[in-house]
């Protein structure tokens, strides 16, 4: 049984009955009425997985004054877009790469200290982007190379916070914690920018490196609080050995093995690659919403899926407490492409923006069910490389799509190319969910 122990009485809840809480009181009786369709927050009972989801919202807001400042940087130095798309390509890499290393880390070593050491790393790179910003460097190669760095540490972060889950909340609140950490990154996503926005006239750019950095020290605090988190079983260190490569391949053909863990990833890919049509956001603000004003239907359209997004995760209660977790990504993936379908051909800005928001709904509940499926389907000594793969999923689908929609776009016409994609996510997930029963019977 999984059991870790830190100080007192911070013992995992997957080794208790189902019925206390984090701090050994009785659990409260289920919620009636309405207040079952509210966001559900029994894992907040669990004081670890509190001190995570702590850290996670401090971070969700943070972040994003470093995202929202070290373009605007770049494009104040260079007066060029296609710079600052240089530089997000420049921390796509790294990202890549060291989420699949960092899910193999996170398998063979306590996941609390990785999370310590990488949290430290990206504290230390906020600080050095406000020391370039401070000291008028005005040097694109040295934001560049502190983005990649900084995105290094993000990838071997990532697997590690979301692998650790698991082992802090009981098994059928799964859904309802990855419903909280995802809709405090959502909000984070609207709030962050709306901040860095109205900070950037009065405190300079300066100043939003160093919140964030200031940030990451509560980030710090509340990590340094969790359990100890080592592997679970002798064989997940290794014996020594050092974590490489070919254990990134073992993770592949595990996934490759188990058809669960393949369906949930193959759904991400076919709602992202297909339906995720930003890249033609500016397009169709400019000439389809253009009468609304281009300007403000352009925030709209770029706002209305993480707005989407947070309204269903306040509302979690109405789905989190499901036990067909494969029927439940099904749904909501062809949700996710008819909304996507809907929203390319709105003609009216108010329909479009409304297609959109239900397309978030949609991908919020994928989001905490394919998270959900990742935690209960695999093993605790691969939890780390499903996610460190599902990171490069999240953050390499959508800079596909905006290839794939850009190109469409400027072929047949931006709301056909939008339609289609919408249209092709929902058929190829019906396909997938019948050639494979397994997957939309699958329940933890």
């Amino acid at each position: 049984m999984e059991t870790a122990r830190s100080s007192d009485d911070e013992i995992e809840p997957t080794a208790r009955d189902d019925d206390t809480t984090g701090d050994g009181a009785p659990a409260p009786p289920p919620k009636a009425g309405w207040r079952r369709w509210v966001m559900d927050t029994r894992p907040l009972r669990h004081r670890p997985f509190r001190r995570l989801w702590t850290s996670t919202t401090v971070t969700a807001i943070g972040s994003q004054l470093t995202a929202v400042a070290v373009p605007k940087q770049i494009y104040d130095i260079t007066g060029s877009s296609a710079w600052v798309g240089y530089a997000s390509f420049a921390g796509l890499l790294p990202l890549v790469v060291f989420a699949l290393w960092g899910g193999v880390v996170a398998d063979r070593m306590d996941r609390r200290t990785l999370m310590l050491v990488t949290n430290v790393g990206i504290a230390v790179t906020s600080l050095l982007f406000w020391a370039q910003s401070f000291a008028g460097l005005d040097s694109v190669a040295v934001l560049m190379v502190l983005l990649a760095v900084q995105q290094g540490f993000f990838g071997m972060n990532s697997p590690a916070r979301s692998a650790s889950v698991a082992r802090l909340v009981p098994a059928d609140e799964l859904p309802a914690a990855g419903a909280l950490q995802s809709t405090v990154a959502q909000t984070g996503m609207i709030i962050g920018p709306l901040l860095a926005g109205a900070l950037i006239p009065v405190l300079g750019l300066p100043t939003l490196y160093l919140v964030d950095a200031v940030a990451l020290c509560i980030t710090l605090w509340a990590v340094w609080r969790l359990p100890a988190l080592p592997p679970l079983t002798e064989g997940a260190g290794g014996g020594g050995r050092r974590a490489g490569w070919r254990d990134v391949v073992d993770g592949f053909r595990y996934i490759a093995a188990h058809r669960i863990l393949l369906m949930s990833f193959l759904a991400d890919i076919i709602a992202m690659v297909f339906g995720m049509p930003r890249a033609l956001f500016p397009q169709l603000a400019s000439h389809t919403y253009a009468p609304w004003g281009e300007g403000f239907a352009l925030g709209l359209l770029f706002a209305a899926i993480p707005i989407g997004a947070v309204a269903g995760g306040l509302l979690s209660g109405t789905f989190s407490r499901a036990r067909r977790h494969g029927l439940m990504v099904i749904t909501a993936v062809v949700a996710w492409g008819v909304a996507i379908a809907g929203f390319g051909l709105s003609p009216n800005l108010w329909w479009a923006v409304a297609f959109l928001a239900l397309a978030g709904v949609a991908d919020m509940v994928s989001m905490v069910f394919r998270g959900a499926i990742l935690q209960s389907a695999a093993t605790d000594d691969m939890r780390g490389r499903m996610q460190g793969v599902f990171t490069v999923v999240v953050a390499g689908g959508p800079r596909i799509a905006d290839l794939l929609h850009g190109t469409a776009g400027s072929l047949v016409g931006a709301r056909a190319a939008v339609a289609a994609g919408g249209l092709l996510v929902a058929v190829s997930t019906l396909g997938l969910a019948a050639a494979v029963p397994a997957f939309r019977r699958y329940t933890p």
